[in-house]
């Protein structure tokens, strides 16, 4: 790896763990920003996967009293069903149309909560929490974005910044460490480039514990408007990145 790789490669895992930290979700969302420029696609995906298993446990336990077990469910579930699905589409799908599919839902999103940010949805939805976990399920096996979804309904309810976090959460560390997993058996590709685990692993558990300092001084508001504000400027970052790449 030459040096330029191995500034996106660090880059990619400094971004990935602190948005984990900090938001609980987000890090392929801002690691594969950078990996996909320097590795194919299976292998990137892989790496993001188990980085951001192992850096959102720290986060995981730190709001482990704001867990609602129905409502997780709800997300789970269906989420688990959609991973053989993502993982197939890996292998066909081009990379590129996935990412500006993903910034430009991400871009809508972040645009229209920015300007009506008192927007909050207060009644349970359960059928779209259980659509919204299927398809993280398959935004996971694809693409190690598992969470872009059910973050960004999370983010609109009347709940706690923990309860917020919570689900998107415990979502990311079950359907990304399946995907992880499944890789790993059905990859050639990801199982030789395993050993860059290493090497990123302890750049992302300090950036994510910093991140978690971060969000230990946010109240609810703040918490709110920061993760729509991180979407949007996820969603403009990978936009620009595809573009420019082409």
């Amino acid at each position: 790896m030459d040096s330029y790789s191995l500034i996106l490669f660090t880059a990619g895992a400094a971004a990935g763990g602190f948005i984990n930290g900090l938001a609980g979700f987000g890090t392929a969302m801002f690691a594969l920003g950078f990996w996909l420029q320097i590795l194919p696609p299976e292998p990137a995906v892989f790496i993001a996967t188990t980085i951001s298993v192992i850096t959102g446990l720290p986060g995981a336990w730190f709001v482990r009293n704001a867990i609602n077990l129905t409502r997780l469910l709800r997300f789970i579930l269906p989420g688990l069903t959609g991973i053989p699905f993502g993982i197939l589409l890996l292998n066909v799908l081009d990379t590129k149309i996935l990412i500006i599919i993903i910034s430009v839902l991400q871009i809508s999103y972040g645009g229209f909560f920015i300007v009506k940010n008192k927007v909050v949805i207060k009644e349970p939805k359960p059928i779209i929490e259980i659509i919204l976990g299927l398809c993280g399920g398959v935004l996971g096996g694809m693409a190690s974005l598992s969470g872009a979804l059910p973050t960004m309904w999370c983010t609109i309810q009347n709940w706690t910044k923990n309860e917020k976090r919570a689900v998107p959460q415990i979502f990311n560390i079950v359907i990304l460490g399946l995907t992880a997993i499944s890789l790993g058996i059905t990859s050639q590709s990801a199982r030789e480039a395993s050993w860059l685990v290493l090497p990123a692993l302890p750049v992302a558990l300090i950036s994510a514990y910093i991140g978690i300092i971060f969000f230990r001084s946010l109240s609810d508001y703040q918490f709110r408007s920061l993760v729509i504000f991180m979407i949007f400027l996820s969603g403009i970052s990978l936009i620009i990145k595809s573009l420019i790449s082409n």
